[in-house]
């Protein structure tokens, strides 16, 4: 009997999944990745003084080294990146199911911050540092209009991809419907929005809560902002009511937490 087309799809996907592999590099990405047991790393290129700065990391990780000449450096990392003599190359994370994270043990009440089409990694690895800081459960991103993850995604996060959980899911606005069922609110970013955060959980800041946060220009996707529950804005002084967007998910954070 032949497979039906989605089947086929769907293993060819997990085939190139399972072939897959990131390059990070910096020093902090790389220390944190090397110290990671859920990491699966493949191959370690260090010039001689990154060895040295990485020498625990290094010892405690088990990984054989290569060690390159700074100025023809070995790994396939491109070419202006700052990757500070150091560069490990690794099997993306499994985090396991969006549901799974939300009912796990962790910070209470649950946070979580949704990406509709955020592409820049630098600002997805900037949303995952303060997603970690403030305690998040999960940054989740759409698989084909979101940042994959990148060592340039991992250097901007400076560690934090190792610990904050990154979800690319197949739709975010199953996603979100998913997270309501389990009793989160929903809440997203829009600056023409009539509410604020804190205005929109009086009451319920004991609430686990879902930040839904737009792409720089476009904003939230219609269907995104059908799919919410509210529409909250960030309050800003005098006229200039504009955030970048790693900006905006770290005040909506602590703005969630309420006092």
């Amino acid at each position: 009997m032949k497979k039906p087309k989605w089947v086929i799809e769907k293993e060819q996907s997990k085939r190139a999944a399972e072939q897959e592999t990131v390059w990070l590099f910096g020093l902090h990405a790389v220390r944190d990745a090397l110290l990671n047991p859920a990491r699966k790393k493949l191959r370690l290129v260090v010039t001689v003084n990154a060895q040295a700065k990485l020498a625990d990391a290094i010892a405690e990780s088990g990984m054989p080294v290569e060690i390159s000449d700074p100025r023809k450096f070995a790994a396939p990392v491109p070419e202006d990146s700052v990757h500070q003599g150091a560069a490990l190359e690794v099997k993306p994370l499994d985090w396991g199911s969006l549901k799974d994270i939300a009912l796990a043990d962790g910070p209470m009440p649950q946070r979580i911050v949704m990406l509709d089409r955020v592409t820049d990694p630098h600002n997805v690895g900037a949303i995952l540092r303060s997603a970690e800081v403030f305690g998040a459960r999960a940054v989740v991103g759409v698989q084909r209009h979101s940042a994959p993850e990148t060592g340039a995604l991992a250097k901007t996060a400076s560690g934090a991809l190792e610990r904050q959980p990154y979800v690319r899911v197949r739709n975010l606005a199953d996603a979100m419907i998913e997270l309501k069922e389990l009793g989160f609110i929903i809440l997203g970013l829009d600056g023409e929005a009539d509410t604020t955060i804190e205005a929109a959980l009086a009451g319920k800041f004991d609430r686990p809560v879902a930040l839904v946060m737009g792409a720089e220009g476009p904003g939230l996707r219609e269907k995104t902002k059908e799919t919410c529950d509210f529409l909250v804005k960030i309050d800003a002084a005098g006229g200039f009511g504009s955030l970048n967007v790693s900006n905006a998910a770290a005040v909506a954070l602590y703005a969630s937490k309420g006092r």
